[in-house]
């Protein structure tokens, strides 16, 4: 917040274990909710009238294990699953979900990162992609700050 106006909403979220399927079919939902959730209030004015775009960021943090870099079984008993997911791993999804959240327009930037559990020890992580690095989303983040603040 600056001068009662909403600068920046950021989420962040993680996943730890063995059960991704559910956690990320509930977590990419939550992601699109909260995201169509904000962006009707900041049409309706409920963010203030006339109030300027705010940067809105999510992050993903999942656990780099093998079973968040194993393929993902596929079914298709209606239809035939997108190319880029078949065989993808639920690491390679989410980088896919926080791609399309930005291309969608319903995040400003989404980043994906993985982590072992001894990353409390060095601070390890990764990314897949440039788009949804950490630097790309504090890049951007840091922009949208300096624009307001020259206002």
């Amino acid at each position: 917040m600056n001068r009662g106006q909403l600068v920046a909403a950021l989420e962040f979220k993680s996943q730890v274990g063995p059960s991704f399927g559910n956690n990320f079919n509930n977590r990419s939902e939550e992601a699109i909710g909260t995201a169509h959730d904000l962006w009707i209030a900041y049409r309706e004015g409920a963010l203030g009238k006339d109030a300027p775009r705010p940067f809105v960021g999510w992050v993903m943090l999942v656990e780099d294990c093998p079973a968040s870099h194993s393929p993902v079984r596929d079914t298709e008993p209606h239809f035939s699953v997108f190319p880029e997911f078949k065989g993808a791993s639920y690491s390679t999804r989410y980088d896919l979900l926080c791609r399309k959240l930005v291309q969608e327009g319903l995040y400003t930037s989404a980043t994906f990162l993985s982590s072992p559990r001894t990353a409390a020890l060095d601070g390890a992580y990764s990314h897949l992609s440039d788009l949804t690095s950490l630097k790309t989303f504090v890049t951007e983040y840091a922009g949208h700050i300096a624009a307001v603040a020259a206002r």
